[in-house]
């Protein structure tokens, strides 16, 4: 289920880097560059932390064609049908669902301390993104003001999975459990407009106390 759930998380990501060159006068072999640093990022990232090494991409050249032919693919199918705003968010949240759950699950596997394990989970999850956007000179999203809880609901998944493994002896079910919470997160905050709250300091030419 990892490679699977990695394959998925890879192609979600390549389309959400094609859908991000939209308006940036990008050609073909841009674009594709845009598709695969989404995509392997955060797990290349992850895997140079973990010093485990040929990371996964270079280890398993499938990944790399992965994100390529899905790149291709959305290239041209973006070129004859005008995709609404909201998909590239959409798709964002897909991946950042997938490279959590597979963050988390490959630092357990190479015996990582749970802590540990949820940072990689968000690591996986949201670097390839940051990347994209310096790319395309956009401020990333775990950045911006209006983020809709980004880096929270990788996070939350990540937790939720870690503690999970500990009640449930079914690794799958929990996979597929906080997978749905990670995205349900991620979309319902993208819905309804949710943010954590913002930190103001008090006015310093206010009046002051007395």
């Amino acid at each position: 289920m990892q490679t699977w759930l990695e394959h998925f998380g890879v192609a979600v990501a390549a389309i959400t880097g094609v859908l991000a060159a939209r308006g940036k006068r990008v050609d073909l072999f841009g674009v594709i560059v845009l598709a695969v640093v989404t995509a392997f990022g955060g797990g290349t990232v992850r895997d140079l932390c973990l010093g485990d090494t040929p990371v996964f991409w270079i280890e398993n050249p499938r990944y790399l064609l992965n994100a390529v032919g899905v790149a291709v693919l959305t290239f041209f199918a973006a070129r004859v049908r005008e995709f609404p705003g909201t998909v590239l968010l959409v798709a964002d949240a897909f991946a950042l669902a997938f490279f959590t759950m597979v963050g988390v699950k490959k630092s357990l596997v190479l015996g990582t301390a749970p802590s540990i394990a949820v940072a990689m989970g968000v690591i996986t999850g949201v670097v390839g993104g940051v990347i994209r956007d310096v790319l395309t000179r956009e401020i990333p999203l775990v950045f911006r003001q209006q983020i809709y809880l980004y880096a929270t609901a990788s996070l939350i998944g990540a937790v939720v999975f870690i503690f999970l493994n500990r009640w449930l002896p079914d690794e799958h079910i929990n996979t597929i459990l906080a997978t749905i919470i990670t995205l349900g997160l991620r979309l319902g905050a993208i819905r309804w407009k949710l943010t954590l709250p913002e930190f103001e300091p008090r006015d310093p030419d206010g009046p002051a106390r007395q």
